[in-house]
Formats: structure tokens, C-alpha cells, sequence
């Protein structure tokens, strides 16, 4: 069943709060779909011009840098189609117009899969928990049911950008180890996901234990999964959407 349903996908798209949530959860998962010939897009629902530990930095600068980040990360991992909705860091709410923004990605992108975060507080990860990763998972999952699908909501979509409903078929939430049932084997692309968490210099330039921790997590996940002693993965809970 799981051949069958990866030979069916050919578009993923990834929501997320902030420029780096893609890569500290899935660049190892991106670089091996694109590796494989997926065609994925990127929704970024923040600037993250709340981010940065730089006081020599502007703060308006901000904003600006971080794009240039995720964009120069997204190709790393063979991702060019990275769109900013522009939402304000650390003030996201599950509104409308953030559901109607998202539909309008979906729209545009006529995703087989969509990848996204939890809409679920962990009280076991507060890092996991952030506020807008909820918002976004939550307004994500709004957007993929009922909104897409359905050519009455956001009218407008359809009557002035000429965007047809779409129904994904498939969601992938990004989930800690005990929460998924889905991996993904990342220990050949497992550099190019360090390379893509580099590329956000502003966050993780101060982090010297950086692939260290990602290493073990990576290796975590892979336990879970069942793979042998030195692999790595990342992991998911996967849902029917169709």
C-alpha cells in the first residue's frame, strides 16, 4: 500500500510557521522526495521577524534576512518555489484569512501531499509547541478540509483568480517519536538537511552542537521505526484526506 500511494505523488506541499520549521522537521524527508523526482513548494506563513539573537542586526532587517535563509535552504534541498504569506511572528491566529491564504497555496499548487505541523499542544515539547506552529497546523488542516475542496469557500478564489476547488488526498503532520507511524529514512541525505539548517545563519550560526542534536534525534526517530543501529529518520503521523 505504501509503493502504491508514493508512485501517486507527484506534488508536495509544506506549511509551516517560520523559515527553518521545514528544515529542523523534514529537509532530510524533502531532499529524499525530491531526490526522487517530487515536485514540492514551500508556504512559509511568517517572516520570522520575531527570530534572530544578533542585537548588532536591525530588527526590520530581520524579516528580509530570513527569507534569503529559507530560500538559499529550500534549494539545498532541490526546493524553488518558496512563497512568504507575510503573517506577523508570535501573533498567528487561526483566522479566516489565514485559512483563505493557505487555500489560495493549495490551490496554486495542486498538491498529492501536503506536509504540515501539529495542531496539538505536546506538554512533553515546548520547542514543539510553539504557538504558531499550532496556529499553522491548525489553520493548515482548516484549509486542506473544508476549504480547498470546496469551490464555495473564499469565493473569490475562484471568481477572481480563476482557482479551482482541490481536494488533497493525503497529509503528512510532522510528530515525535511515540506520535508517528510513518518514517522516513534520512541517513543519505542527513548532511544536506545540516547544509539546509546552516543556511539559517541567523538562528543557527550561535549552535555548536547543531548536528550533534540533530544526529540524535534523527537516531531516536529511526528506533522508533525499527531501522537498524546507526540509521536515521524523521517521523510523521500520516493522514487519509481524501
Amino acid at each position: 500500500m505504501a509503493d502504491e500511494r508514493e508512485q501517486s505523488v507527484r506534488r508536495v506541499l509544506v506549511v509551516t510557521a517560520h523559515p527553518d520549521d521545514v528544515d529542523f522537521g523534514s529537509a532530510g524527508t524533502i531532499a529524499t522526495w525530491t531526490d526522487a523526482g517530487l515536485e514540492v513548494s514551500y508556504c512559509i506563513v511568517t517572516n520570522g521577524d520575531a527570530g534572530g539573537v544578533d542585537p548588532e542586526v536591525p530588527r526590520s532587517a530581520i524579516g528580509g534576512i530570513r527569507q534569503d535563509e529559507q530560500r538559499k535552504a529550500a534549494a539545498t534541498l532541490g526546493v524553488t518555489d518558496v512563497e512568504f504569506l507575510g503573517y506577523p511572528d508570535g501573533r498567528l491566529m487561526v483566522s479566516l484569512d489565514l485559512r483563505r491564504d493557505i487555500t489560495r497555496i493549495i490551490r496554486r499548487t495542486c498538491p498529492d501531499r501536503m506536509v504540515i505541523q501539529s495542531p496539538h499542544r505536546d506538554l512533553r515539547s515546548l520547542y514543539g509547541s510553539h504557538p504558531d506552529h499550532q496556529a499553522t497546523g491548525e489553520a493548515a488542516l482548516c484549509a486542506i478540509y473544508p476549504d480547498a475542496r470546496n469551490p464555495f469557500a473564499h469565493p473569490e478564489l475562484l471568481t477572481e483568480e480563476g482557482l479551482e476547488a482541490h481536494t488533497v488526498p493525503e497529509v503528512w503532520v510532522m510528530s515525535a517519536n511515540d506520535r508517528a507511524d510513518q518514517y522516513v529514512d534520512i541517513t543519505d541525505t542527513f548532511d544536506r538537511k545540516i547544509a539546509a539548517l546552516r543556511a539559517h545563519t541567523s538562528q543557527t550560526a550561535h549552535m555548536t552542537a547543531l548536528e550533534e542534536r540533530m544526529r540524535a534525534w534523527g537516531s531516536l526517530q529511526a528506533q522508533a521505526a525499527g531501522l537498524p543501529a546507526g540509521r536515521l529518520a524523521e517521523g510523521y503521523l500520516v493522514l487519509d484526506t481524501r
